[in-house]
């Protein structure tokens, strides 16, 4: 059986995410086109998709680390902020973002609550995944095997 960590993330994570944008499991809020990322950035994203690709790519965080909170995925989506000319300093990401992404992914039954606290992904986000896991597995190996006749 094909794992998501077996396709790479550049590949998944944007099929993923148009997935996620046709199935209207998540939709970016009103604020989502001005917001930071966090304090360690300068502006907002320049991709207009960028809320679709964060979900993608918090599913995936939680189909290989496991059940996460927003505390922690806020910590893994944060950075390193410029003081000037003080040392840099890791910052959190915004947990904003990352809980209204929680809460769309629950609402969609993709992930659901822990009783210890933070949420996991629910058999329906696990399905998704690896059946999307498996389709883009048999697209780069057909890829694969018409590039080898040439080399």
């Amino acid at each position: 059986m094909p794992h998501p960590t077996d396709v790479p993330p550049s590949v998944l994570l944007p099929r993923l995410a148009q997935e996620l944008q046709s199935r209207r499991a998540v939709t970016p809020p009103e604020w989502a086109a001005f917001v930071r990322t966090g304090v360690h950035t300068q502006k907002a994203p320049y991709q207009r998709d960028w809320w679709y690709l964060r979900s993608a790519s918090v599913l995936r965080k939680l189909y290989i680390r496991g059940a996460r909170g927003v505390q922690r995925l806020s910590a893994e989506y944060g950075g390193r902020r410029d003081r000037g000319s003080a040392p840099y300093h890791a910052r959190t990401g915004s947990r904003s973002i990352a809980r209204e992404i929680l809460q769309q992914l629950e609402t969609a039954g993709l992930v659901r609550k822990q009783k210890s606290g933070g949420r996991a992904l629910s058999p329906d986000g696990h399905r998704l995944l690896d059946q999307l896991a498996k389709e883009l597995l048999k697209g780069l190996a057909v890829k694969d095997t018409q590039l080898a006749k040439y080399l």
